[in-house]
């Protein structure tokens, strides 16, 4: 079985985000990672070099592969922040109908920058993806 790429590193998020070049995306990160420790209760962890998450799961598909992630998080990408919360719960597409200016994927929550949506909804997003994910593998926290 091939092992993971994206692992948790010694590598704080801090000096991570010392080198994001955009003000902007800095400045959401750090917004990020307050909002993130709050829903949480967990600190930012590096997980490879540029994901930026907080709790861990383990999991396990039908094929065999399994290995932990972290439960939510985010990297700030060239142009966007990609965000890593996005469990299929009941009234899911009513909040991301609510958040405002964004892009998602199955797994992924793509915003330019945070002033483009309601931080409320993306709260709420966060928080009720953390419970399916919390009712579907059990609780994260070890």
């Amino acid at each position: 079985m091939a092992e993971a790429k994206t692992k948790t590193t010694k590598v704080s998020a801090e000096s991570f985000l010392d080198t994001i070049d955009d003000e902007q995306a800095r400045k959401d990160s750090f917004t990020l990672i307050k909002l993130m420790e709050k829903i949480t209760g967990e600190p930012p962890v590096m997980w490879g070099p540029a994901i930026i998450g907080f709790g861990k799961y383990h999991y396990k598909y039908a094929s065999g592969h399994e290995g932990d992630i972290c439960l939510t998080g985010f990297s700030p990408r060239k142009g966007k922040l990609s965000l890593y919360t996005m469990a299929a719960f009941e009234g899911r597409n009513d909040l991301l109908t609510r958040l405002g200016k964004h892009k998602g994927g199955k797994g992924c929550l793509y915003i330019k920058k945070l002033d483009d949506i309601d931080m409320t909804v993306l709260e709420t997003l966060i928080s009720k993806s953390i419970a399916c994910l919390n009712k579907k593998i059990g609780d994260y926290k070890e």
